[in-house]
């Protein structure tokens, strides 16, 4: 039983983080513009920024997904539409421009919800 629960609570937690919200209460939004993050809960008053570079990890993850997204999109084009490396520059170097900054508030939000799923209580 404790693993369906830790397991119910874990997609609690991710789907919290998808919409943006606290993943304490999954009330307060996170953000109060594109970039500003809130610094804290105002129903529960858990505390998003938890230390100094707290986010650095968020960092890593929109690396990784960024990574994952043009790696994998240049094989994919690549071997279904045979295009040129060229071509493939054209079509991924916008979109990787700007992918990172609307991803930013989801990697910031994962990184929130994981480590409040490991450590719920700081």
């Amino acid at each position: 039983m404790p693993f369906e629960r830790q397991l119910g609570r874990g997609a609690r937690v991710a789907r919290r983080a998808l919409r943006l919200r606290c993943p304490r209460c999954g009330e307060t939004p996170l953000f109060s513009g594109w970039f500003a993050m809130r610094r804290q809960c105002h129903l529960c008053g858990l505390v998003f920024e938890r230390a100094q570079g707290y986010f650095v990890g968020a960092i890593y993850v929109n690396y990784g997904v960024t990574t994952v997204i043009a790696v994998g999109g240049y094989f994919v084009l690549w071997s279904a539409a045979s295009l040129s490396t060229a071509a493939q520059f054209a079509i991924w170097v916008p979109s990787l421009l700007v992918f990172p900054l609307w991803f930013f508030r989801y990697s910031r939000s994962l990184w929130l919800a994981l480590e409040y799923f490991v450590n719920p209580e700081p």
